[in-house]
């Protein structure tokens, strides 16, 4: 299934309640367009993307702020600008941000009525004592309810968590994906914790009373969620925050990577590997095979996993073969007989 084609507008700090511990939306954005400037918005995306290829669905997305905490009114002054395109066909659908203890019967029945397919929800957290902290000013129990009445009004359901959150740890973190996963949403997103110039975390992590996470434990509680969603079938639409040049002038401290997702990917392969040449030694010349698109993800990035593959068994050399009718995940190993033993990424 492909992914849609977002057309992205960003309300900054639009609908907010809180002043989260952790945000600063100034960092992603820092103009908010008005009602009436959405549809020149859309019209110039569509220029853009009509010579694009392809029959994906097109969605006009509302992110940045919590949509459903503006007032109804306002709401409907932005659905209005894009009711034109979804008459004529031009867009397939609406997706917004928003959060979990904004979402009234009258207002989901508004998102209903005005074409919205897709709502993400700031999660952030399933452990009370950790939203706390965040000052994000909603319990679990309003996430666990907001998941399952937008399921029962027919919204595809996104939810947001972050990790190393104050007072966060990955066991923590890991309950929270339990809880998740019992809620069946149809996607999750997953950021780390980054501490932004002039939000609130900022204060705690120069006086020393926050630690952000390394890059590297950051990197070993996301391998433990991703491989947990792939046990649960669960997709995992993105880790990390899109790398801005608005976030790298406000990023102060905490595991920022732009190609993340691609970090824990080769991590988890570097850990399929180890575990076939743990139990399955293969000489000093192993011979692993993976799909071509994983080829990546098994080498790391300047081919890190495969040196640290040789330096651990003391292998004078690897050899990989790359076939499309190896699953995509998998990883085999060719043993002295030329039988291949292939380990899934999710069996941990």
């Amino acid at each position: 299934m492909m992914t849609p084609l977002i057309l992205p507008i960003f309300l900054p700090h639009l609908g907010c309640r809180q002043h989260c511990l952790f945000c600063n939306q100034k960092a992603t954005a820092t103009e908010v367009p008005s009602p009436q400037s959405v549809r020149e918005f859309i019209e110039a995306s569509l220029r853009h993307f009509s010579s694009r290829p392809g029959e994906r669905e097109r969605q006009v997305a509302f992110y940045g702020g919590s949509f459903t905490a503006m007032s109804l009114e306002d709401q409907v002054s932005y659905l209005k600008e894009v009711q034109p395109f979804l008459s004529s066909g031009r867009i397939d659908s609406i997706r917004l941000s928003t959060r979990p203890d904004a979402l009234n019967e009258e207002t989901l029945a508004t998102l209903k009525k005005y074409g919205v397919k897709t709502v993400e929800i700031g999660v952030q957290s399933m452990l009370d004592e950790v939203l706390i902290l965040s000052k994000r000013g909603h319990g679990a129990n309003d996430s666990a309810s907001a998941i399952l009445r937008l399921k029962h009004w027919g919204f595809e359901v996104g939810v947001h968590l972050m990790i190393g959150l104050p007072g966060d740890t990955c066991d923590y973190f890991l309950r929270s994906l339990d809880r998740i996963v019992d809620l069946r949403p149809d996607f999750v997103r997953i950021h780390p914790t980054l501490v932004l110039r002039g939000a609130p975390l900022e204060e705690l992590w120069r006086n020393g009373e926050y630690s952000p996470l390394s890059l590297d434990e950051a990197i070993q509680s996301l391998k433990k969620g991703m491989l947990k969603l792939e046990k649960a079938s669960l997709p995992l639409a993105r880790i990390g925050l899109q790398p801005t040049k608005e976030l790298e002038e406000h990023l102060v401290a905490g595991p920022f990577h732009p190609a993340l997702h691609q970090l824990v990917d080769s991590a988890i392969f570097h850990d399929m590997a180890e575990d076939l040449l743990r139990n399955h030694p293969n000489g000093s010349k192993p011979v692993f095979v993976c799909h071509p698109k994983d080829l990546s993800n098994l080498k790391g990035q300047r081919n890190e996993n495969l040196q640290r593959l040789k330096n651990r068994f003391k292998l004078s050399d690897i050899f990989i073969f790359s076939h499309k009718d190896v699953g995509r995940g998998d990883l085999g190993l060719q043993t002295k007989e030329g039988e291949v033993l292939i380990e899934r990424k999710w069996l941990d």
